[in-house]
């Protein structure tokens, strides 16, 4: 915030009532004269006398769908030749001359339809509010230009803050950037869907739309505006019919539609226009529409570009999506962390559902014990309180695989030292090539494999599941997690702590 900030208006303070506000007849609208020059040359001093050339246009705006100053309406919104880019260049972050930021506080006064912070970061600022009070802040007191000021007839009056000054519409909101994760989910989103539209919003109520394929991504991608706002939207529907079914009953809408020679085309409507639009699409080869009101938008993910250095520093938000909550919850996880979560489902092909903070992962069987199970239920059920460690954080298809057995104690060193110990146990199962032993006492105990070939040839070969066999662990694989058993083996004389499972 700066230490410095004026209040320059062309009302004399002594006309104005108890409550502060202005009583007087003077107009709020430009005289496109010499009121209107002097409130420029009043900025100009202000600038010269900080020492500051250029301005960061910062929250750019395009006035509404409709025109509703007390000025007649200009083209351009007033900024008409002071982009070389059109209204593209008028983009945040966009640095311009002080002779270009005085033709915009110029717009701005006329209420020509375009809006923005003027600023250089800490030490300069200009905004420009209602009825033209303008407000001045600056690194320094600025004495010569307050005098200049007062001699142009203006009245500046010192304030603690500019009531323009930027404030972040949720400030515990963390924005998500357009970086390299950005990117990937949207190349594959592009994959999965074959085509999908990107909305890029250079400035407030300005927005092109670019339909996208694997092919053209990176193009456009080249192409967008610094630090525009992004929304990742489904393609449009080939059934216009059924596009234009979901307009509504009332409100502003933007309907886009693709025509004969592949163009999209975009027009905002609201009710009473429905029916042009209807006949202007007609013979479209797909369509959709799209609220203006913020609660109605569902777009699948959004971001705001970040500068080429990476550093995201554009200050204004988009609306979250749910991808663009998970997101965020996804960058609070690490591989390794351990996470506390209640189990919301089990698949019927055995994936556990967790719910870890809002956000649902998931557990593959293999990760949900060291010991052999038939299903998930054996070891978790649903609404049970579990805590796992996150073997991964796919930030691209929004995914957290965890591991239940993680946290739990390995026991296979411990039966690895139990290599050439003989054991009883029954017979599991009955294979091609072999037979599978448990060599625990329990349920879901450790099972290894005879292998035909170390079978005891006096069973004659025929062996049943539920049968006890005395067998030797012959070999452990803890890579693989396997147990090698012979029963011919098993026959040779016992060593010393030998036993029975």
């Amino acid at each position: 915030m700066l230490p410095y900030v004026y209040r320059v208006t062309k009302y004399d303070p002594a006309d104005r009532n108890q409550h502060g506000h202005y009583t007087g007849t003077e107009s709020t609208i430009s005289d496109h004269g010499p009121v209107e020059a002097a409130y420029l040359q009043a900025i100009a001093a202000f600038a010269e006398e900080t020492g500051v050339d250029r301005l960061a246009i910062r929250e750019p705006q395009i006035g509404g769908f409709a025109h509703f100053s007390l000025e007649p309406p200009v083209d351009g919104c007033g900024l008409a030749g002071l982009f070389p880019a059109g209204l593209s260049g008028f983009h945040d972050g966009a640095l311009v001359p002080i002779a270009v930021g005085l033709e915009l506080v110029r717009a701005m006064l006329r209420d020509n339809g375009a809006w923005c912070r003027l600023e250089t970061d800490g030490a300069f600022a200009v905004h420009v509010g209602w009825d033209q009070y303008l407000y001045v802040g600056s690194c320094l007191p600025c004495e010569a230009a307050l005098a200049r000021t007062r001699s142009l007839g203006l009245f500046p009056e010192h304030l603690d803050a500019s009531p323009y000054d930027f404030v972040p519409d949720d400030p515990q909101h963390v924005q998500r950037p357009a970086d390299a994760d950005f990117w990937a989910r949207l190349n594959w989103t592009v994959s999965a869907h074959r085509a999908t539209f990107l909305e890029e919003t250079y400035a407030a109520n300005a927005s092109r739309w670019h339909q996208l394929t694997r092919d053209n991504i990176e193009a456009v991608r080249s192409q967008l505006t610094p630090r525009a706002q992004l929304a990742v939207w489904p393609d449009l529907l080939t059934d216009v019919d059924a596009a234009m079914a979901s307009l509504p009953e009332e409100g502003l809408v933007e309907v886009l539609w693709e025509d004969a020679d592949g163009r999209i085309n975009g027009v905002i409507a609201d009710e009473t226009q429905f029916e042009a639009v209807r006949t202007q699409i007609r013979g479209a080869h797909a369509a959709g529409v799209v609220s203006l009101a913020t609660d109605e938008r569902h777009p699948l993910f959004t971001a705001v570009l970040p500068d080429s250095d990476g550093v995201l520093r554009a200050r204004w938000q988009t609306e979250p999506t749910p991808s663009d909550r998970n997101w965020a919850f996804l960058k609070t996880l690490r591989r390794g962390q351990v996470v506390t979560g209640t189990v919301t489902s089990i698949a019927s092909f055995g994936v556990t559902f967790v719910d870890i903070g809002g956000f649902t992962a998931m557990i593959n069987i293999p990760e949900l014990s060291w010991r052999p199970i038939n299903h998930p239920s054996d070891v978790v059920s649903v609404g049970q309180a579990i805590t796992a460690e996150v073997l991964d954080v796919d930030m691209v298809q929004e995914r957290v695989p965890l591991s239940l057995r993680a946290v739990q104690e390995n026991p296979w060193p411990q039966v690895a030292q139990r290599i050439g110990q003989v054991v009883t146990g029954p017979v599991t199962k009955v294979v091609p090539f072999g037979v599978f032993v448990r060599i625990e006492g329990r349920e879901d105990g450790f099972e290894g494999l005879v292998h035909t070939s170390e079978l005891d040839e006096s069973t004659g070969g025929v062996v049943e599941v539920g049968d006890a066999l005395t067998v030797k662990i012959v070999d452990v694989d803890l890579a693989r997690r396997r147990i090698a058993l012979s029963q011919t083996q098993a026959r040779t004389p016992r060593h010393q702590g030998d036993r029975h499972s």
